[in-house]
């Protein structure tokens, strides 16, 4: 008998594990239909929470400020480090609807650039998501690989300084996530001015750094897709054609926006009705669109993709405490939505062995002893995700493992290595 324990966290490649991520917007404060939550309260299956928002100090558009509303700072505090302990991750979202984020010299540059490395270290956070709307991005001129306008070079400079600081204290990359609003970036196939792509200089400049690109497919007008035709929010066909803009790429009168890979886009949509103004979509059509994209499912509409995109990075949603209610759609609708297209159905293309070791319980909590039965004493065990990716591998020496490792809630094969035998389980 040999016992896994599932105790230590994933690290893939970059700063974080590549597998399929579900990522949620934690709103600091109280509304009445979406109540303010503690952290410890977000759904298991969100493997990113991003708290919204760290705003500008009174009178200044660029000294950041972010304070838990309703949680004394102790327990905020613990309740980051239990979800990191957990293999998630919790980053600092700036900005939003309602907060002006603005660089008007090289100082207030400066001083945002330390008020957030601040934020970052009083919390612990992972690192930080660019959400910045209305006044605070726009474009007078120049292309999208060289930009003139200088509040935008200022903040391409200033994620820059945030970043390499954050590795040089911490050792490890910043998590870089942005969620523009789907005019400052596929809107660049209609004007290139004002907000009209204006995201796709900061985008550019940043793509080195960038771990996921998540529009908001929501509170948007009509948009272009990259076959000429017009499609409107709240459609398969509009989460497809807006989708496949980012994986391809387009041109734009300020130049040719370069396709970002799979493994970087999550698809961006309200929780229910309640969450947005427009773009929520039921449960149905979001499947259709994403399977139809990651070449599972059949066309769900009028638009036809180029390619298939199995490596699609996962889903957001504004928010987990919208999510979370059940008085504007169930209750974890969009959690569910994400376990059943990314954990659960793609587990079924992968063949399982009729002969296995024995492996319970199953499924297993995160951090509980998962224990397999079986004779041989020296063994490597190969996990893979859902999609049949690679996450770790577990080393058996005289009938025990040598290395445990964390896994986030989800579906897993476990590979013996050398008898072939491959076993599914969940980890909840």
């Amino acid at each position: 008998m040999r016992q896994l324990l599932l105790a230590s966290s994933l690290i893939a490649g970059g700063s974080f594990a590549q597998g399929p991520q579900l990522i949620g917007y934690w709103h600091n404060w109280n509304d009445l239909s979406a109540p303010y939550m503690e952290l410890s309260a977000v759904d298991p299956r969100y493997s990113i929470i991003e708290v919204s928002f760290a705003v500008p100090a009174g009178g200044t558009t660029y000294q950041m400020e972010f304070v838990p509303a309703e949680t004394d700072m102790a327990t905020f505090l613990a309740d980051v480090v239990a979800l990191q302990t957990d293999g998630r991750k919790v980053l600092i979202s700036i900005g939003g609807a309602n907060a002006t984020v603005h660089l008007n010299s090289d100082l207030e540059r400066d001083v945002f650039v330390s008020s957030m490395l601040s934020i970052l270290d009083t919390y612990g956070f992972d690192g930080m998501d660019i959400d910045l709307e209305g006044a605070s991005i726009s474009i007078s001129g120049g292309t999208i690989a060289a930009p003139i306008d200088p509040p935008t070079i200022r903040l391409i400079d200033a994620v820059h300084s945030i970043a390499d600081q954050f590795e040089l204290e911490h050792g490890v990359p910043m998590l870089l996530t942005m969620a523009p609003e789907t005019a400052y970036v596929q809107g660049g196939q209609s004007a290139f001015g004002g907000i009209w792509g204006a995201y796709l200089p900061i985008i550019h400049a940043l793509r080195d750094r960038l771990d996921i690109l998540q529009v908001q497919l929501y509170n948007s007008g009509s948009m272009y897709g990259i076959d000429g035709g017009i499609y409107e929010q709240g459609t398969a066909d509009f989460i497809v054609s807006q989708t496949e803009a980012l994986l391809q790429g387009f041109q734009t009168a300020g130049g040719y926006f370069a396709p970002l890979p799979a493994s970087r886009i999550a698809i961006g949509l309200p929780a229910c009705t309640g969450a947005a103004g427009g773009g929520y979509v039921t449960p149905d059509v979001l499947t259709g669109a994403v399977r139809y994209l990651n070449g599972s499912g059949p066309q769900p509409g009028d638009y036809q993709t180029l390619s298939t995109y199995p490596d699609l990075r996962g889903l957001m949603t504004w928010s987990v405490n919208w999510d979370a209610v059940n008085t504007c759609a169930g209750a974890n609708e969009y959690a569910q939505a994400f376990e059943d297209l990314f954990l659960l159905n793609t587990s079924a293309q992968l063949p399982e062995d009729p002969v296995m070791p024995l492996l319970w319980p199953n499924p297993v909590l995160a951090g509980e002893p998962l224990t397999i039965m079986s004779n041989d004493l020296t063994a490597t065990y190969l996990v893979t995700d859902a999609l049949g990716r690679k996450v770790a591998a577990w080393y058996m020496k005289n009938g025990h493992i040598q290395e445990p490792a964390d896994l986030l809630p989800g579906t897993y094969f476990i590979l013996d290595g050398s008898s072939g035998h491959r076993t599914r389980f969940v980890v909840k």
